[in-house]
């Protein structure tokens, strides 16, 4: 039964954007799963979910590993595509490989960092609007760690 419950919430996290252990306790009971929230609690733990921060800004449950795969092919992009990255206190601006600017720029998009307004790209160069200068800076740094990580490990 636990075995099975447990791909149930793999399958479940993967088609929904479950925001807390209440959502997937309702989710599973709905599906004839009798369980408890201490045993919705213990199966997180063991199949070591963790939460992303979503497209939409909220947080979601996700398996670790789709999110480290996710993580290191964001790596990847940033370190071969990304030339520079410079701010002036609420812009940030990112130089890209000639035509690889959308792609970097849907990449950022899909982190969902909380402060940042908005990006635009173009073929090579990218703007992004940030709430604060601390936004700013933290940005470019995480965005130069990405740039030198030839071995692809880096995860914001």
């Amino acid at each position: 039964m636990k075995t099975k419950r447990q791909a149930r919430i793999l399958e479940l996290i993967k088609e929904h954007d479950i925001e807390t252990q209440s959502d997937l306790l309702e989710m599973l009971k709905e599906d004839g799963y009798n369980v408890t929230q201490a045993t919705v609690s213990r199966d997180i733990k063991e199949m070591r979910l963790i939460k992303l921060l979503g497209a939409n800004g909220v947080y979601k449950y996700a398996a670790e590993a789709v999110a480290n795969e996710e993580q290191q092919s964001h790596s990847y992009l940033f370190s071969t595509a990304v030339t520079s990255v410079d701010h002036a206190h609420t812009l940030v601006v990112i130089k890209t490989q000639t035509g690889m600017a959308q792609a970097v720029c849907a990449a950022l998009d899909a982190t969902a960092r909380a402060g940042v307004l908005g990006s635009i790209a173009g073929d090579d160069t990218i703007f992004v609007a940030t709430r604060a200068d601390s936004v700013s800076v933290a940005l470019v740094s995480d965005i130069k760690k990405m740039m030198s990580d030839k071995n692809n490990s880096f995860i914001p």
